[in-house]
């Protein structure tokens, strides 16, 4: 006798909550709790992000276009979200009481590519390759194709002309879209796609919902984020080694305390 086909269940989208800022300062405690707890992952990762960048600023170096070290460090925290899904784990883990171990924390990052988050990878790292080609782009426009000797001689072409002024201004716009777009788009998305087996877009719908519920405690979320992202990045991406495990952290006990809890496990 054959089977009969099951129907198809769309996925069930979990609901959210009004953010805080009580959330928020509870979860920049319980992120800086995790990290002092146990240190040595939020080193880790930390110290991946800041080896990238150190990375990139060399690249930049040996290509000669010391002057783009400046779009490039700016935009380089975009890719954050998805450098601190090991960080995500690592709280998940504190939180459940399970055992923090280097073996199954690190399995559990390389089976993403299996997974959603992989393919939320290559969102976060195409809006970052379009942040770069619109200055360049914007570069042509209003100060023609030239190359800049220094960091200096394109600070000052910049911030001394006409059009340098006209690209920061309209850089800046255009920056600042593509910053919310991400961050709408992965703020949740990145430790849901962990924690839950959800769809991709299901996953985008839940993080642009609490930004939506909640727009000026998020919008508060995300400067905070980028302020700290910004001065980490100063000492030579050093202060990364702390900021972006305590902010990783965080956004994994936000997302916790916001989005509903999976009932269906308990069933």
């Amino acid at each position: 006798m054959s089977e009969v086909p099951t129907a198809y269940q769309p996925p069930r989208i979990p609901g959210v909550r009004a953010v805080t800022a009580a959330d928020i300062r509870s979860a920049l405690g319980a992120g800086l709790s995790d990290f002092l707890h146990a240190p040595q992952f939020g080193l880790f990762f930390g110290g991946i992000y800041a080896a990238s960048g150190l990375l990139m600023l060399a690249s930049l170096t040996v290509l000669d276009v010391p002057w783009m070290i400046i779009p490039v460090a700016v935009g380089f925290p975009l890719i954050g979200p998805f450098v601190a899904v090991g960080l995500y784990e690592v709280s998940r883990r504190r939180a459940a009481s399970e055992p923090l171990q280097w073996k199954a924390i690190l399995s559990v990052i390389f089976q993403q590519r299996n997974r959603q988050l992989g393919w939320m990878a290559f969102v976060v790292l195409f809006i970052f390759w379009v942040w770069i080609y619109q200055v360049r782009l914007l570069l042509a426009l209003f100060l023609g194709f030239q190359n800049f000797a220094s960091i200096g001689g394109f600070i000052e072409a910049i911030t001394t002309t006409a059009n340098g002024l006209m690209f920061l201004a309209v850089g800046s716009l255009v920056g600042a879209f593509l910053a919310f777009v991400l961050y709408a788009t992965t703020v949740i998305t990145m430790p849901l796609l962990l924690d839950r087996d959800l769809d991709l877009v299901s996953a985008m719908i839940v993080s642009f919902k609490t930004i939506k519920l909640s727009p000026v405690v998020m919008i508060g979320w995300a400067v905070i984020v980028t302020v700290l992202t910004i001065l980490a990045l100063l000492p030579a991406f050093l202060g990364l080694l702390v900021v972006l495990p305590v902010l990783g952290h965080a956004t994994w006990h936000l997302y916790a305390s916001v989005v509903e809890p999976d009932h269906g496990d308990a069933d």
